[in-house]
């Protein structure tokens, strides 16, 4: 499993990154005496509304889904992985205001509070990254608190509290490694979460503005020609189902390898 969603990951990854250089055809380029024709050797995906080629518009929508994934998954992950030491670590005050916030913000549903949050701020690239941050964080303090709650008390750890060492070298060399192999399993399902959150905010006209290519404003422009062209939601729909695929089998091909009772 970890092997395949691997394949599939990197295969689009390269597809993202190399994909927009050699098509022959600009995402952006209208022909609209050819608008809506389906897939052919010129055009393999076929041509949307426009006259745009949807081959072309997939391989550039590819960039900004790992563009938010990776970028909402690593302040996530920083954020939340500190966070949650702190809280785990120290207790007291810390821990109950921390905590408290993780309640507050789980206690909504994520993909409702992100709307709620871009619905304000206005629709962009950049308030999608940082609503998706807000919300994608508080997994990653919850799951690192409960480690460390474990952790800090290890042999170990205490043997090192015993030798003078104090709290941050404790936390930072002895504590937050045992947190790393379950904050790696949950960036790779973050990933999916934040591809497809993406593509939803921007299917409902509040994430990536047009003409800027995006799955999710692909599949809401395709809407309206479900019977005459469904091609136009296809691909796209294609290309999210795939790569999100990809990522959870990589997330549970890594959460087979870091459990312990693994025979």
């Amino acid at each position: 499993m970890l092997w395949v969603g691997a394949s599939i990951v990197t295969v689009a990854a390269l597809a993202a990154l190399v994909g927009p250089l050699v098509t022959p055809f600009d995402p952006a380029n209208q022909q609209l005496a050819l608008r809506l024709d389906g897939p052919s050797w010129t055009h393999l995906f076929g041509l949307d509304e426009l006259g745009r080629d949807i081959l072309a518009r997939v391989l550039a929508g590819a960039r900004i889904s790992f563009l938010v994934g990776i970028t909402v998954v690593s302040v996530s992950a920083v954020a939340g992985t500190l966070l949650g030491a702190v809280a785990g670590y120290f207790g007291g005050v810390l821990d109950d205001v921390i905590s408290r916030a993780v309640d507050v913000l789980l206690a909504f549903p994520g993909l409702l509070l992100a709307i709620a949050l871009v619905a304000v701020l206005g629709p962009s690239l950049g308030n999608v990254l940082f609503a998706l941050t807000i919300i994608g964080w508080v997994g990653y303090a919850r799951l690192v608190r409960g480690q460390v709650l474990r952790a800090r008390e290890f042999e170990y750890v205490q043997a090192a509290r015993a030798l003078g060492a104090g709290a941050l070298r404790v936390l930072w060399r002895h504590v937050i490694p045992t947190a790393v192999p379950t904050v790696v399993v949950q960036a790779a399902l973050g990933m999916a979460g934040a591809i497809i959150s993406e593509a939803a905010l921007s299917f409902l006209g509040l994430g990536v503005q047009p003409p800027t290519p995006s799955w999710g404003t692909m599949l809401n422009g395709g809407r309206a020609h479900l019977l005459d062209a469904p091609h136009l939601t296809l691909f796209p729909g294609l290309a999210i189902a795939l790569l999100v695929l990809g990522f959870n089998f990589v997330g549970d091909g890594l959460r087979d390898l870091a459990d312990p009772k693994r025979g």
